[in-house]
């Protein structure tokens, strides 16, 4: 029987994906497993293997069209089958037969969802997708580490999510068998969707999903009436044949590479072709990629194309930058900022850094210092600790203290917690550690959550001043710029001095100006004579 195969869910963003690349066309057989399609989402392009065995019947779309999440991404079934009937009926919401009118919709919206289903006596369990940070709504299977008719045991690793903001391992709470998987390898299962079914071999799962598919639809409200949709007369036209790129390192035409293998390849120029895998049936690790040595031979040069007229390309807003550009503008328009910016004077934190870093077991750069400072003032000054909250406002006894981090893919923000309780060294080695944990994209929630006052460092780029956008729920953002040699009046002579500026951007719903000053004034005597605040720890 012909199956729909549906656009999966590749991250928490994504609304639609572009088909890069089809490797199957109309007609093809394809097996479970097989790479069907290379799909580009908003974070990146992705591959997408077929969860379905059968000959292709049917393709949603031609390659550099656009598929909405949960559209007929293709239809896979035995030749010649018919899928005119499915299609109408996935086009207009149902699950087969003719597509209802639009006015019945409303009536059948009306109808009773029928009898509960009886699943007392199925020995089996749903396993729901967890909400495994604060702001994500959905998971990605990065990897399925058990497949069907698996045995499970309770603590074993089951799979690995994608979240929003990293990859992490999922361990099962259940003993059993797997019996179903809510998602293939690459899809997404919104929080609270079954994510797998284990129980007894023999159990009934198909029963358990329908009953939990049925208490879930019941009490939701009538879907508004579909756009007209019209009738399938003929299968879809097979995409134009691709000129496959065809590496020596598969049969089929394919490097079997991970994704995080393949990004690392990308940022460090390596050919995958020139790569032997040290994974299952030859695939390509992040060690694989991290351990290659080119070869001398090979590498030539690459002339620099001339332009010799006007030309530009014009490149489609990714999924990715739309969701950034919608989170910044909901930040900036949202909460009134206000800024003030102050000029600080780091000569003793040069040399104490310097003293420091002679004797430090760790080096220690002048954004620890300036978190360590900050952590100070915020101490002396927690009306600036605050979280606008809406209904009211969350004064932090506590003191945590996000870094935000330039990646790939965006910007993220782990957080040195009870930072003004920590050492110098401490906060070096933390940060650090940190840093390259959101390079690899092994942050976890409590790496990430629940920062109370943000830093935002540009001075390593050479950037002199800059504003920045507060990062909720925080009230305050500090934009940190570049050390720079420059004339200062000391005792009435001109001598030259190092110069750093700051800007404090303030939400002024929960941080006035005077206190947004009061901050920064004692920021600055912190700063300009350091030994304030590194004594009070040891």
């Amino acid at each position: 029987m012909a199956e729909i195969v549906r656009m999966p869910k590749m991250s928490d963003t994504m609304t639609e994906g572009v088909i890069a690349k089809w490797h199957k066309k109309v007609g093809d057989a394809v097996k479970s497993g097989e790479l069907m399609a290379e799909i580009e989402t908003d974070k990146a392009t992705m591959d997408y293997e077929s969860y379905h065995s059968g000959t292709v019947l049917y393709l949603g779309a031609q390659e550099k069209g656009t598929v909405r999440v949960n559209d007929v991404l293709a239809i896979v079934g035995k030749p010649g089958e018919d899928f005119k009937g499915l299609l109408n009926a996935a086009a207009s919401g149902t699950t087969g037969g003719e597509a209802p009118k639009p006015e019945a919709a409303k009536a059948e919206a009306a109808t009773p969802a029928g009898p509960a289903i009886d699943t007392s006596k199925i020995k089996a369990e749903i396993v729901l997708m967890p909400k495994m940070s604060d702001t994500m709504t959905e998971g990605v299977i990065a990897a399925w580490h058990k497949k069907i008719g698996d045995a499970v045991k309770s603590g074993e690793l089951l799979a690995e999510v994608e979240t929003d903001k990293a990859t992490m391992e999922y361990e099962s709470y259940n003993t059993g068998t797997l019996l179903y998987v809510g998602a293939e390898k690459g899809k997404a299962v919104k929080v609270n969707d079954v994510l797998a079914i284990i129980g007894e071999k023999d159990a009934d799962w198909k029963t358990l999903l329908a009953a939990h598919q049925q208490k879930n639809s019941a009490g939701a409200s009538a879907p508004v009436a579909p756009a007209p949709v019209p009738a399938v007369s003929a299968p879809a036209a097979a995409p134009a044949p691709v000129a496959a790129s065809a590496p020596a390192a598969t049969a089929n035409g394919r490097v079997k590479a991970s994704p995080l293998a393949k990004r690392l390849a990308k940022e460090k120029g390596i050919d995958l072709n020139r790569v032997t895998g040290s994974g299952d049936h030859g695939r390509i690790t992040k060690r694989d990629i991290e351990n290659f040595k080119p070869g001398a031979a090979g590498a030539g040069y690459v002339a620099p194309r001339i332009v010799a007229q006007e030309s530009f390309e014009e490149v489609p807003v990714s999924q990715m930058r739309k969701t950034i550009a919608r989170r910044l503008s909901e930040s900036m328009f949202t909460a009134p900022h206000f800024y003030l910016t102050m000029e600080i004077n780091m000569d003793k934190a040069v040399e104490v850094r310097k003293s420091i870093n002679e004797v430090s077991p760790v080096k220690i750069s002048f954004n620890d210092i300036v978190l360590k400072a900050v952590a100070a003032a915020l101490r002396q000054h927690p009306d600036v600790n605050v979280s606008w909250l809406g209904e009211k406002i969350r004064k932090n006894h506590h003191i945590h203290i996000g870094v935000a981090v330039a990646v790939k893919d965006g910007l993220v923000v782990p957080v040195v917690r009870f930072a003004d309780n920590k050492s110098l060294p401490h906060i070096a080695t933390e940060v650090k550690e940190l840093a390259q944990k959101a390079q690899d994209k092994k942050l976890q929630p409590s790496d990430w959550e629940g920062s109370t006052f943000t830093i935002s460092n540009l001075g390593m780029f050479g950037i002199e001043e800059f504003t920045a956008i507060i990062n909720p729920p925080d009230a305050c953002i500090l934009a940190v710029g570049g050390i720079k040699e420059t004339p200062v009046v000391k005792n009435g002579t001109i001598v030259p001095g190092n110069v750093m500026k700051v800007t404090l951007s303030c939400d002024h719903r929960a941080v006035d100006g005077a206190v947004g000053a009061a901050f920064l004034k004692t920021l600055k005597t912190l700063l300009e004579d350091p030994i304030r605040f590194l004594v009070q720890l040891s």
